[in-house]
């Protein structure tokens, strides 16, 4: 089976690409510097070359705060980027993997949102996002949409590096405690995704790791771990 991971040089999808071949499949990862997926003609050529029997695709525009003041790029990478790719899909007959997010989501409420939750996102990533997942389903027959959470992986810029990042120049940080969320191993996360494209159960799924907890616990847990500074 040959494999097509948009987002390569991103945690996820550098952990997908190599979940894949461990397991003996053919791999593709793709970055931005490899293929400009706002671009449709070389979307097109590139995908109807390497004719994949499937595409997961892992890139987007993820700068939650940037996206409001630079919507017309969200738009372009996360919409119209989805776009081309879902349609060369269509064409060349490959199952489809959208990788979304909780941000299609508000937010609002105690308990965790189901995949048949109306989604009603308040921010112009979550928009994008969502916009995607329309697009996908509007086009394709074979897909899936997986919405993830809070992931954190060696590869890539996260929640953790960030933490051990501050804690090498700050005594103490504050971070919020009244958000929560299921951090998600993109490791775990890969396995899964990888063992999902191989089979034809479509459809929307929420994936992350067991529990919950708030920022500022994971925060808390991140420094035990790493045997560093206490959070106030």
């Amino acid at each position: 089976m040959k494999i097509v991971v948009t987002g390569y040089t991103g945690q996820l999808g550098y952990d997908v690409a190599h979940q894949g071949l461990q397991l003996g499949l053919n791999m593709v990862g793709i970055g931005s510097k490899d293929l400009d997926i706002t671009n449709k003609e070389a979307v097109f050529q590139y995908l109807k070359k390497v004719k994949p029997d499937a595409i997961i695709h892992c890139a987007a525009y993820t700068a939650v705060d940037k996206a409001e003041d630079d919507k017309d790029t969200c738009n372009l990478v996360n919409v119209d980027g989805t776009n081309n790719l879902a349609e060369v899909a269509k064409e060349i007959n490959a199952k489809f993997m959208y990788i979304s997010t909780d941000y299609v989501f508000n937010g609002e409420g105690e308990k965790a949102f189901k995949e048949t939750d109306e989604p009603s996102p308040i921010g112009q990533y979550g928009r994008s996002k969502l916009d995607g997942e329309k697009v996908v389903k509007q086009l394709l027959d074979k897909w899936f949409i997986v919405r993830i959470s809070w992931v954190f992986g060696i590869n890539g810029n996260n929640f953790v590096k960030t933490m051990l990042r501050l804690a090498e120049t700050r005594n103490e940080l504050n971070v919020v405690g009244d958000q929560f969320g299921s951090p998600t191993y993109t490791s775990d996360l890969a396995k899964l995704l990888i063992d999902m494209i191989k089979t034809d159960k479509y459809g929307i799924y929420h994936v992350s790791n067991e529990g919950f907890c708030s920022w500022a616990e994971f925060a808390q847990e991140i420094f035990r771990q790493a045997n560093t500074l206490v959070l106030r």
